[in-house]
């Protein structure tokens, strides 16, 4: 059974923000504390800040009450952040949701980069991504480059002076945080979805639901950047999910299908995407009851 939840909302203004961001977290008041000084530091709007609070035994619950600029929800126990993502939900106050999570570092300007992207759609059908940057990394949509593997190493100045130097392209293929959604296409396909508790596989799956919901810009922005402390709550996972089967069982294809045949991951983008050439072939089909059974 979830928890009891409690939450609390502050009484400002929703003209007074430009985005929602809400930001689950998991006893890791040290790299929180870093991704919201740097959302106050480096932000060019104002934002409303939700917190989710898994557990919070190590402070974290008691410092965010002494914040009086930050809305939050709590759980007891650790539910992920499925759950946390739709409960935080319950309190926006804008129009757009963004997630990113507790590791992060925002780079400066990050909002204005996705608010230009948004100034020129034609409608709010659309699913955008920042770009990472992490010391070790081999995901094409990922920014490999070493700032530091914590804080205690974390060389903020070196990240803030040189980030935007580095050359990379706009991406297809928008799926993981830090991303932003409007409220209603959330509203339409549910959010995350819980069955992937506490997460793992949840972000292919919320953009295999916007796809069918008939969404087909998924961009990713080259110059709306991040600094990300991988795995910094869920190598702590003693069981974690099998989100992969999961996906698998759910949308009768693997992850990689998708992102390779539908998403185009990874390749520049090209504008929205089409249905050309996304067909399961009979060899993925019989690969797929394969993993199915090994699992």
């Amino acid at each position: 059974m979830l928890p009891i939840t409690k939450h609390r909302q502050n009484s400002t203004s929703s003209d007074d923000f430009k985005y929602s961001i809400i930001i689950p977290t998991w006893n890791n008041l040290s790299f929180l504390k870093n991704t919201l000084k740097s959302i106050r530091k480096n932000s060019k709007f104002k934002h409303q800040i939700i917190v989710h609070i898994n557990e919070g035994t190590d402070g974290t619950l008691e410092w965010i009450k002494s914040q009086n600029n930050i809305d939050y929800t709590y759980s007891r126990n650790n539910v992920g952040i499925c759950y946390p993502l739709n409960i935080a939900r319950q309190l926006i106050k804008t129009d757009y949701i963004v997630y990113i999570n507790d590791d992060m570092y925002v780079a400066p300007d990050w909002d204005f980069y996705f608010d230009e992207e948004i100034k020129n759609r034609p409608d709010h059908y659309f699913f955008l991504s920042g770009t990472l940057i992490e010391a070790n990394s081999n995901n094409p949509v990922v920014i490999k480059k070493d700032f530091g593997q914590n804080l205690s190493d974390f060389d903020e100045s070196n990240f803030l002076r040189n980030h935007q130097s580095i050359e990379f392209n706009d991406w297809s293929g928008a799926t993981w945080p830090i991303n932003i959604v409007h409220k209603d296409l959330w509203d339409l396909v549910g959010g995350y979805s819980p069955e992937y508790t506490p997460g793992f596989y949840s972000d292919p799956d919320f953009s295999k639901k916007l796809w069918d919901l008939g969404v087909r810009y998924f961009k990713g922005i080259s110059k709306a950047r991040v600094y990300h402390f991988p795995s910094q709550s869920t190598k702590r996972l003693k069981r974690p999910n099998k989100g992969r089967v999961t996906f698998l069982l759910k949308w009768g294809m693997t992850s990689g299908h998708f992102f390779r045949h539908y998403l185009k991951m990874g390749e520049p983008f090209k504008g929205p995407l089409n249905d050309n050439n996304n067909r399961l072939s009979f060899l993925h089909k019989v690969k797929s009851i394969i993993e199915i059974i090994k699992s």
